[in-house]
């Protein structure tokens, strides 16, 4: 049986109202409108969104690299969403022989990752170096007091401001924001709130 730490999304599991379900489910929806080609799916947890993706866009993925650094969750995935066009791999998101170990990408996503990392550096260094010229990375994260300051969730070493999240892509050739409530998600809107960033980034060719 696959642990739930609470923030775990075990598709099978959970009622079709709940709220962190949905979210996440938005953000795979929304990433179908760039899959194509070699996709990497980083930290895919128990793989329904690595699916999702291989079903939808069949006929324009050649392959997903499923990504994730949990074996219980990786080997769930295998059992319950298996696809042909997925690859469920264990590796770790901090590891900077990432490149290395995986190649190169049209598309990568990485869906509430950032947040679980004492450092974002080498990650989005490997991020950059995986994505092939052209190719399209889409990051989401949610919102909060900053780097280095404490949270209210038991796995997160922070959570970035807005202003934090936007400066860390700079090196990309387009990018584009977009925010996050619920499952609406669109581009900023003066004097709403939103609790999570989507940045959609571009790599110069």
């Amino acid at each position: 049986m696959l642990e739930n730490t609470g923030e775990r999304i075990i598709l099978e599991e959970m009622p079709v109202t709940n709220g962190m379900l949905l979210e996440h489910l938005a953000r795979y929806y929304f990433a179908l409108y760039y899959a194509k080609g070699r996709v990497l799916d980083i930290a895919c947890g128990t793989g329904y969104g690595s699916k999702i993706m291989a079903k939808a866009k069949k006929k324009e993925i050649n392959e997903i690299v499923a990504v994730d650094i949990d074996e219980g969750a990786l080997n769930y995935a295998r059992q319950h969403h298996y696809h042909p066009l997925v690859q469920y791999i264990k590796a770790n998101a901090e590891d900077d022989s990432l490149p290395e170990q995986l190649g190169f990408f049209d598309v990568i996503t990485s869906f509430e990752t950032l947040e679980h990392l004492p450092s974002e550096e080498i990650f989005l260094n490997s991020l950059f170096k995986m994505l092939k010229p052209g190719g399209t990375l889409i990051l989401s994260t949610p919102f909060g007091a900053g780097r280095g300051k404490p949270t209210n969730e038991p796995f997160h070493f922070h959570q970035l401001t807005e202003d934090e999240f936007i400066e860390l892509f700079e090196s990309y050739g387009e990018t584009e924001f977009y925010y996050q409530r619920s499952v609406l998600i669109e581009p900023k809107r003066e004097g709403k709130h939103y609790p999570f960033g989507i940045a959609v980034c571009r790599k110069s060719k």
